[in-house]
C-alpha cells in the first residue's frame, strides 16, 4: 500500500504543476485589466496558484499531517 501512496503523490505533484502553469499564464494575461470581474478573476487565479504551491509542499511532506477531526 505504500507504493499506492507514492503514486498518488506523484500524480498530485504533476497535476499541481500543470494547473499552476496555466494559472500563472492566465494571471499574466489578466494583470493589466481593471474591471471588477477582471479583479475577481485575478484573485481566483492567484488562489489557485497558491493552492498548487500547498499541494507541492504536501507532496514533499513539508506541511504537517493531521488526522481527520484535527487530532494529531
Amino acid at each position: 500500500m505504500e507504493n499506492l501512496g507514492n503514486i498518488e503523490k506523484i500524480v498530485a505533484f504533476i497535476g499541481a504543476l500543470v494547473v499552476f502553469t496555466f494559472a500563472v499564464i492566465g494571471l499574466r494575461g489578466e494583470w493589466h485589466k481593471n474591471g471588477l470581474d477582471d479583479n475577481v478573476t485575478k484573485m481566483l487565479l492567484g488562489l489557485m496558484a497558491f493552492g498548487c504551491i500547498l499541494v507541492v509542499l504536501a507532496c514533499f511532506g513539508i506541511l504537517p499531517h493531521t488526522a481527520p477531526g484535527g487530532a494529531a
